[in-house]
């Protein structure tokens, strides 16, 4: 339901606005509203003006944003991690986190950057050990002599190798060997053997054919193969023990310190937020005035926690709602146990405005039933409330999940319920096994009925949206549009009448009068609604026959668990024929959550809904910490 608001204005001395603007944050209750509109009566404007922040209160800000800004810039350098909490006051220290924050941005920034070059060296590194490791088996097969030169490059394609042989052996007269081989992480990898005094050139015909040869740093410079794998190695050893110390260092440092900055963060984001609320304030020369909104019920909470901390000098006022306030009333959507997870689906919507309904017990009573009504099966129903149990259990944390399987076990039952009324448990199983008939209507043969069945319950369901939508027209004071609304309950009872004469539910003299009276409402709809008036009574005549799709899915899933146990019977073996039918009827569970689920919803947002449901309203959110 749409919980009930009240208008209020506090009002007292401006020095005790933080004290009071705290007090209202810690009760969690109140939403600032930050203009006056509605709340000053006219004439008293001029007196009332914005809250103008004295120069304290000015640098008061200035100086706990900077703060909060070095500190998000220290915890930036840190490690994430989780810590102890602090308990000291933060008040107490922030002179001193003041000076010592400087001091430790600069520390913690020189050794964040210092790891940061030693990544970026130990990655070279682990480049240069990748190809060194494959060229290693390479080297082992080639001549070790002081004349030879040897050139490691990596091939983008294997077809380059051929091409490569006969470019280097145009220019060395085939007096060099090319060996090749793949790397680790799949990159090809080739060593040239090839005489000193020929190694420039080979390297110049890389370079033309745009093979990268492997350059390493100026500190590998003289020497052999084997003292640079052995100085690889050497120097990422040390680069990882000097990463693991510097994480290490500032690991301790931020169990030693981020408790305590983590606790001044979250006071200053505390207090900087009652210095901006105070821009929703208003004062005159001696008082403030605070605006807002809040429950009604919980008007007699902040009275009393206002009279008990400043006594008579802060008072609230609880002000007359007026028609033109309506559409800034914020909205709090506040249900009974039963029908509070259903809100998962109500959130799907716009909020209604404050002057419609709260659509969540409409969903909690009727989506249930619909549910049931399209899976209808008495073992599907079983097995869904087992897994809606399993999922409360495993998911008490979670608030979506567990919203979502209190409502599979509430609509689980309503399958069961209709399962027991057409004779369903995993299809035909009970007339299959016991000749047990179903105690209303076998689905999979009464199409028909079923149809006029659904009709009905469509008929209900939209007549039911319709009068609440005349109350809702009344109550606003459009009273053209409740009367519409009047009228066409009217004409649709009538052609259900008329439908019913025909088919010979009632009497057939009964039709004639009613298609007459039915002309004679028809020109009053035009007054009323317009001259859409007719199109919009086609739509509701639409929106009902839309309910059929309860009969249409629901004999699809009859169908293909019927199916399911005629193909595990035509196995010719107890073993397979159960797996087989065990798979389809686990299939037919999976469609019969989601197909009920998504068209019961559907019926309710676009059918029923949008016959008495005014959207518009905007969230109630109080000023909290």
């Amino acid at each position: 339901m749409i919980v009930r608001m009240s208008k209020v204005e506090v009002v007292g001395p401006k020095e005790v606005l933080q004290e009071t603007l705290s007090l209202v944050r810690d009760l969690g209750i109140f939403q600032i509203e930050p203009a006056t509109v509605g709340f000053m009566e006219k004439g008293h404007e001029e007196q009332i003006r914005s809250f103008l922040p004295d120069d304290k209160t000015v640098m008061e800000r200035l100086f706990l944003e900077d703060l909060r800004q070095k500190i998000d810039a220290l915890f930036s350098y840190l490690p994430a991690r989780q810590v102890r909490m602090s308990y000291l006051y933060p008040l107490s220290i922030i002179d001193t986190i003041a000076k010592t924050i400087p001091l430790h941005c600069s520390h913690a920034r020189e050794r964040f950057e210092t790891r940061g070059i030693l990544v970026k060296e130990r990655a070279e590194l682990d480049r240069y050990t990748l190809f060194l490791r494959a060229l290693a088996p390479l080297m082992e097969s080639a001549k070790d002599a002081p004349d030879l030169d040897f050139i490691g490059l990596t091939i983008r394609e294997p077809g380059m190798v051929d091409r490569l042989r006969e470019a280097i052996s145009r220019i060395t007269d085939w007096k060099f060997e090319l060996q090749t081989d793949t790397a680790e992480d799949g990159t090809l990898v080739g060593l040239i053997t090839v005489e000193k005094d020929l190694s420039d050139k080979v390297k110049r015909s890389l370079s033309d054919e745009r093979v990268p040869e492997l350059t390493f740093p100026a500190s590998f410079g003289g020497l052999t193969f084997g003292e640079k794998v052995a100085y690889v190695n050497t120097k990422l050893a040390e680069v990882i023990r000097e990463i693991a110390r510097i994480d290490e260092e500032l690991s301790l440092f931020a169990s030693r310190w981020v408790p305590i900055y983590r606790t001044v963060r979250d006071w200053i984001d505390d207090r900087l937020s009652l210095l901006r609320v105070t821009a929703s304030v208003f004062e005159t020369r001696m008082c403030f005035f605070i605006n807002g909104w809040m429950p009604s019920l919980e008007v007699k909470i902040l009275v009393a926690k206002l009279s008990e901390t400043f006594g008579a000098r802060v008072v609230l006022e609880e002000q007359e709602i007026r028609e033109e306030d309506l559409d800034r009333v914020p909205i709090v959507l506040r249900n009974p146990d039963y029908f509070r997870p259903f809100e998962l689906f109500t959130s799907m919507l716009p909020l209604p405005a404050y002057t419609s309904y709260d659509p969540t017990p409409f969903i909690g009573i009727f989506f249930p039933v619909f549910f049931g009504m399209i899976l209808g099966d008495a073992g599907y129903g079983l097995v869904l409330i087992v897994a809606a149990y399993v999922l409360l259990k495993k998911y008490r944390t979670n608030r979506p999940i567990h919203d979502g399987a209190k409502i599979l076990m509430v609509a689980s039952f309503y399958a069961i319920f209709f399962g027991v009324l057409f004779g369903e448990f995993f299809g035909d199983l009970p007339h299959r096994l016991f000749g047990l008939e179903p105690l209303c209507v076998e689905r999979r043969t009464a199409v028909v009925p079923m149809i006029f069945f659904t009709l009905t319950i469509g008929t209900a369901h939209i007549l039911l949206g319709l009068l609440l939508g005349a109350v809702s027209a009344f109550k606003n004071k459009t009273t053209g549009e409740g009367i519409y609304k009047v009228l066409s309950i009217v004409v649709i009872l009538g052609m259900a009448a008329v439908v019913g004469s025909i088919t010979g539910i009632f009497p057939g003299p009964l039709a004639r009068p009613i298609i007459i009276a039915i002309l004679f409402l028809s020109p009053l709809l035009f007054f009323t609604g317009g001259l859409l008036a007719p199109l919009e009574l086609l739509k509701s005549i639409g929106n009902i026959i839309s309910y059929v799709r309860i009969m249409a899915i629901g004999l699809t899933s009859v169908l293909l668990a019927f199916v399911a146990n005629e193909l595990g019977g035509l196995t010719g073996d107890v073993v397979t024929g159960v797996a087989v039918a065990a798979l389809l009827h686990l299939l037919n569970i999976a469609l019969g959550v989601f197909s009920p689920t998504i068209h019961s919803l559907r019926l309710h947002y676009v059918e029923f809904f949008s016959k008495f449901m005014e959207h518009g309203g905007r969230r109630f959110e109080p000023l909290r910490r």
